[in-house]
């Protein structure tokens, strides 16, 4: 697609229903009319709007490398997204991007890699995870170590494909939540803690982090005080944004705009920032 700025319709192809909880989240696979694609690459967003509604940014939650389709993972919160959950397969909406950076997957080249999400703040990393895991990339990387958390077992996106995951080569996959559940037998406790507990190689690991931003705070100053470089400690902050392109001024952070100079910041990065984040 030439023109980002120009919507593109788009329809619904198909609608997963990820959680089984009060946490009411949906993944919506959609195509594009015109039979046209959208290249973009992890970390990147799109505006999705519904005519006579309204429109929203929604980070990409599918294979940059998958030119069928894509896919957005969305929580009902909201005016748009209520509307949203309520389409079947078959509706349209329209569609206008990609925007915004991306995660440096080429930089992270040659290193191992750790991935700690919390709730629907897998999606964003799900692009990157599946980027890795093809197996012309998989190579490229390192160990790639993943500590997925939820508040309960009903509140985890993707769980289906988490055993896939497992049989990757060299690719390991924690779950946790944050108190005992009846049937449940992975971990208990919440991210900060227990990434004290894993084996990291401070020295050659890049540590990409999304989920709720006290998560994100607690997440990150352990990793620091663990030796991950600030450098090398990445996030995204897709929540703040609006219109994505830099103009109702809803997610400007001192001098920065989310959706323009991100939404993928390091920690290095946002050290330097008011502290509003």
């Amino acid at each position: 697609m030439s023109n980002p700025y120009l919507p593109q319709k788009a329809e619904l192809v198909e609608v997963i229903q990820e959680t089984s909880s009060d946490l009411d989240i949906k993944t919506y696979r959609l195509k594009f009319t015109d039979g046209g694609k959208m290249d973009f690459m992890p970390g990147q967003f799109v505006e999705l709007s519904i005519p006579g509604v309204g429109e929203a940014p929604f980070g990409f939650a599918s294979s940059p490398l998958n030119k069928e389709y894509i896919e957005l993972s969305i929580k009902r919160v909201g005016l748009v997204t209520e509307a949203l959950h309520s389409l079947k397969a078959g509706s349209k909406v329209w569609i206008r991007g990609p925007f915004g950076n991306t995660f440096p997957v080429k930089e992270m080249e040659g290193s191992k890699i750790l991935v700690i999400a919390g709730g629907l703040g897998l999606a964003p990393l799900r692009p990157l995870l599946l980027y890795m895991f093809d197996e012309q990339n998989r190579s490229k990387y390192g160990d790639i170590q993943m500590l997925l958390a939820a508040r309960g077992s009903g509140d985890f996106i993707y769980r289906r494909e988490f055993e896939e995951w497992r049989k990757i080569d060299r690719t390991s996959v924690t779950c946790t939540i944050d108190r005992p559940e009846e049937g449940w037998d992975e971990r208990v406790g919440f991210p900060h803690v227990l990434v004290s507990e894993m084996d990291i190689d401070t020295a050659n690991t890049y540590a990409v982090l999304c989920g709720p931003p006290i998560m994100i705070k607690f997440v990150s100053g352990k990793l620091v005080e663990l030796g991950i470089p600030k450098e090398k400690i990445l996030t995204t902050l897709e929540m703040r944004m609006t219109c994505g392109v830099g103009k109702c001024g809803k997610c400007n952070i001192g001098h920065q705009y989310v959706c323009i100079d991100g939404p993928v910041f390091s920690m290095a990065q946002l050290s330097q920032m008011p502290g509003e984040y």
